[in-house]
């Protein structure tokens, strides 16, 4: 039986300069749609591109004193490295300028004119150069372009039109009697009342620059760029050189495009394909902008991001995740820098990043890295495989309808639960009596489990952080062969699976923290000689420190600092991060397993990003150092 298909495509994008974070917010949508399609096993064709005609782009190649394809093809290198930096899957990247394009092009204009739908006359009008678009007296706004703002130039030349009131009727009847074909609705109820204002017969030819696809009858005419880049959707599916790939793709199932050219996308290409015969895709779906602290971005404001920028800085899957998770689709969503860590912090490094670092570390220290079969269950792990079925189901339902912000949420609902589910069932607790050892081999198993169906489901969303937890748990180095009903049945995590040690995949990120912050001093007792002592205390002064005994079970060095290293203590009701002043005199190798002391209710502290949880015990004689020893004792002892 041959597989579902589907179709999704990007809008092609104008290389006249560089794209930034609104064009990578588009694209991120389309690839997660995309990965979860694959995953849900359609076969996908995933389209991007670049549209690369016209005069704007003649204009700014001789501004540069080059000929326009060597401007373009600067630019469209940099779509493409920005496509690969952002983990973008598509299966094709389409270029206007392509032989196989332009033979499209010229064919699709040669059959609608045969057919008497492109005639000659002349045109007199205003034209957006920005936006390639041509506007009559009365839809300009306030003299200039309703779209952009900007000024608009008088032209006058021969050209020839296309007869989009023709069709009129017969677009307007298939909007209203196919209500998806243009999502969301507030999208489809503008272009309907654009069309019931009258369409007026389209100019889809110029005459006044050279740079686009020669009319094949009239070669002193180039094709209108809007005309040549809307034709890619079928160029690229195959519709003249590939039929079998035409019929398998064609209609495409989304255009996802922005809300500005929504009526390029459900007005003037549906109105194409009409005349062709050919039939029409089955949803445009316009998303909202991206602003900036409120504010459209814009480069005479300076307020305009680099995506290559954020993922040189945060990665491609932080920035990826806070896209999807932070906006609906379909409305305007506000981009922060502050939104951007606050959400790294709270969701991949405290939640996600958690609960896989806490899940391994007790693996391997209390099983010793392999994952036993469940045995002894509980009330609570009910509770977790009904959650993890339903959290598998609502992903489902929202992604069939593009919900991409409700499935997020599903899925950090159930990650939630599951760092819930450690301090309910307490697994430091249960190694500590060998009587329960069945009980804490079923809570390990289905930590591990949740974390399986967790990497799965995020696939879509953040294809280099999936396989790495999948390679943490053992299974492996990619996700391949993986599909979603892997995701929706509890229990396929192999037992006897060893587990690797946890690498941290989101550390905490502190902005605040200024340049050069001086590193604490290691914690220390004043030697016999030392000077006076400090002024007395009352016992219950003394009585406000909990002192307990911990067992180091991670040590590593903190980056660009000599003296600092970054510990995991055990202090058996739960496990913590001590950042500690002592790299000069341990070696991090050397304190695994150390049994010592910390002052457990100090107030935690940022040192170097770091939050440190806590400050360890030692005593110190001249340039010698040495930790108190808490040795003989079971962590969270009281020290007295």
């Amino acid at each position: 039986m041959d597989k579902r298909t589907f179709y999704i495509s990007t809008p092609i994008y104008y290389p006249s300069d560089k794209l930034h974070i609104g064009h990578a917010y588009c694209t991120t949508i389309a690839d997660a749609i995309a990965r979860y399609r694959r995953l849900a096993d359609y076969d996908v064709f995933f389209l991007t591109g670049s549209d690369e005609h016209g005069q704007k782009i003649q204009r700014k190649a001789a501004e540069n004193g080059v000929t326009p394809l060597a401007y373009v093809d600067r630019i469209v290198a940099s779509f493409k490295l920005l496509w690969e930096k952002l983990a973008i899957s598509n299966d094709d990247f389409i270029r206007t300028t392509e032989q196989r394009h332009r033979e499209v092009v010229q064919t699709i204009f040669q059959k609608i004119y045969d057919q008497g739908d492109i005639y000659k006359a002349e045109y007199s009008g205003w034209y957006c150069t920005p936006c390639e678009t041509f506007w009559l007296e009365r839809q300009l706004a306030d003299g200039k372009c309703p779209d952009c703002g900007r000024a608009v130039e008088l032209l006058k030349e021969e050209s020839y039109f296309f007869r989009m009131s023709k069709y009129q009727d017969r677009l307007l009847a298939y909007i209203e009697e196919n209500p998806d074909f243009i999502q969301p609705t507030s999208r489809r109820n503008e272009m309907i009342n654009f069309i019931k204002s009258g369409l007026e017969d389209l100019c889809v030819s110029r005459t006044t620059f050279d740079w686009g696809i020669p009319v094949p009858f009239d070669t002193k005419h180039v094709v209108y760029v809007w005309f040549d880049a809307l034709t890619n959707y079928i160029t690229a599916a195959g519709f003249l050189h590939d039929r079998s790939k035409f019929s398998k793709y064609w209609p495409a199932d989304i255009h996802l495009v922005g809300k500005e050219i929504v009526r390029f996308h459900s007005i003037i290409w549906p109105i194409i394909l009409m005349a062709l015969g050919i039939e029409l895709p089955k949803q445009v779906y316009g998303h909202g902008w991206l602003v900036i602290e409120g504010d459209k971005m814009s480069k005479s404001k300076g307020n305009v991001v680099d995506p290559l920028g954020l993922i040189e800085e945060f990665g491609a899957d932080a920035i990826r995740y806070f896209l999807l998770r932070e906006i609906m689709l379909g409305s305007d969503g506000n981009f922060s820098r502050d939104a951007l860590i606050n959400r790294i912090n709270a969701d991949l490094a405290n939640d996600l990043g958690n609960l896989l670092h806490r899940t391994l570390t007790m693996v391997n220290r209390f099983n010793g890295g392999v994952v036993a079969a469940p045995k002894e269950k509980a009330p609570a792990d009910d509770n977790i495989i009904r959650l993890a079925q339903e959290t598998a189901a609502a992903y489902e339902q929202a992604m069939e309808k593009n919900e991409i912000n409700a499935a997020l949420k599903e899925i950090w609902t159930f990650i939630g639960r599951a760092n819930k589910y450690i301090d309910e069932t307490g697994p430091w607790a249960l190694a500590k009596d060998p009587a329960k050892k069945d009980r804490l081999d079923t809570v390990l198993y289905t930590l591990v489990e949740a974390l399986r169906i967790v990497a799965i489901l995020i696939s879509p969303f953040m294809p280099q952080t999936s396989p790495r937890i999948w390679q943490q748990l053992g299974l492996g180095e990619t996700l391949t062969g993986i599909r979603l009903n892997d995701a929706q049945r509890w229990g396929l995590f192999p037992a006897g699976t060893k587990v690797a040690v946890p690498e941290a995949i989101f550390p905490r990120i502190e902005e605040k923290e200024a340049p050069g912050a001086a590193e604490p001093e290691a914690p220390s007792v004043a030697p016999a000689a030392a000077a006076s002592v400090l002024p007395e205390i009352s016992i219950e002064d003394f009585a406000k420190i909990d002192l307990r005994t911990a067992k180091i079970v991670a040590a590593e060095k903190v980056e660009k600092a000599d003296k600092l290293l970054k510990l995991r203590v055990d202090l058996g009701f739960e496990e913590r991060t001590i950042v500690s002043g002592i790299a000069l005199h341990y070696k991090p190798e050397e304190l695994i397993g150390k049994e010592i002391v910390v002052i457990a209710n100090l107030k935690p502290a940022k040192i170097r990003g770091l939050e440190s949880q806590g400050m360890l015990l030692a005593a110190s004689s001249g340039e010698k150092l040495t930790l108190v020893s808490g040795e003989g004792l079971p962590p969270g002892s009281k020290v007295k």
